[in-house]
């Protein structure tokens, strides 16, 4: 398999956490997202994800070389190809509920957030760097109150966000953790988000993952 991403985008940090708590080996092919005006719009990379996003899968299927995007659709992918370890709970009640602690970070933090939106508020509304900054603060801050606030209140919860394995839920929180941290987001009203990060770096699938620990990390 080969993996194609950024060191420091969250969806591709998604995805090789995901492949670590598989044991699934894998290739990392860097996109850079600054450089020459954005690696992931070059023609080359655009064969591979017409959309010009991070992260792009290949992988071989039934015979045929397949491409996959989509963090979530790469991880549920790997999920059906590769069963064992599972990243999700048995129970279909109890899979949903953690597809949806995934999707709250996928769908209401991430998109808001992302590269392409922070530089569209700089290119064609002038903002600044602090007002980007402040913009970024604030849905992180919002999101994750959100899922503190859920995890707190669910029985399901183990030392981690389902039980006391790390599985799907935590291939989305630990990168989005990362990211509000960087951007100096006040998370001190959020204890169970943070002890459950804790644990998860403390773990090597998750230290091989880390954005400082990629070979094209700057």
């Amino acid at each position: 398999m080969q993996l194609y991403g950024y060191f420091r985008s969250s969806a591709s940090y998604r995805v090789r956490i995901a492949l670590n708590l598989k044991g699934l080996s894998y290739e990392q092919v860097a996109v850079h997202l600054v450089k020459n005006g954005g690696e992931q719009f070059s023609e080359s990379f655009r064969s591979i994800n017409p959309e010009g996003l991070v992260p792009a899968l290949i992988d071989e299927h039934e015979g045929d070389q397949i491409a996959l995007s989509q963090s979530l659709a790469i991880i549920e992918y790997l999920e059906e190809k590769y069963s064992s370890p599972t990243l999700l709970p048995t129970n279909i009640a109890d899979r949903a509920y953690v597809r949806a602690l995934c999707l709250s970070i996928a769908c209401d933090i991430h998109p808001v957030n992302n590269l392409r939106i922070l530089k569209y508020l700089s290119a064609n509304f002038g903002a600044s760097d602090e007002q980007k900054n402040a913009w970024y603060r604030h849905w992180c801050e919002l999101g994750l109150q959100v899922i503190e606030d859920r995890l707190k209140s669910d029985s399901r919860r183990g030392n981690f966000c389902f039980g006391d394995q790390p599985g799907l839920a935590e291939c989305f929180l630990i990168p989005q953790i990362y990211n509000a941290q960087r951007f100096q987001c006040d998370l001190s009203a959020m204890p169970i988000i943070l002890e459950i990060n804790q644990r998860c770096l403390a773990l090597p699938a998750f230290q091989q993952a880390a954005p400082a620990n990629q070979p094209d990390a700057e």
